[in-house]
């Protein structure tokens, strides 16, 4: 993997990370966080360029899911849980 190809997967990740953790319920949270550690991990040993590509491609539409999923769950917030707090 190319030197930037690797700065932009793990840049991807980071920002997957940081958006992840803005989600207003602890069970979406956990979830989108997991999903996003175990998703990186089952991809970290692909070198086919094409396949990275997909892949940071892939990411970035889900980078903008989470995105809308976080701010459609801060416009309907619900109490916290005991989990939460």
């Amino acid at each position: 993997m190319a030197a930037s190809t690797r700065a932009q997967v793990i840049s991807l990740y980071r920002m997957m990370l940081s958006e992840s953790k803005k989600f207003p319920s602890y069970n979406y949270r956990t979830y989108a966080l997991r999903r996003v550690r175990d998703a990186f991990r089952a991809n970290r040993e692909i070198q086919d360029p094409k396949t990275v590509e997909r892949l940071v491609l892939e990411g970035r539409q889900t980078l903008g899911l989470i995105q809308r999923q976080v701010v459609i769950g801060k416009m309907f917030e619900t109490q916290k849980t005991v989990v939460e707090n």
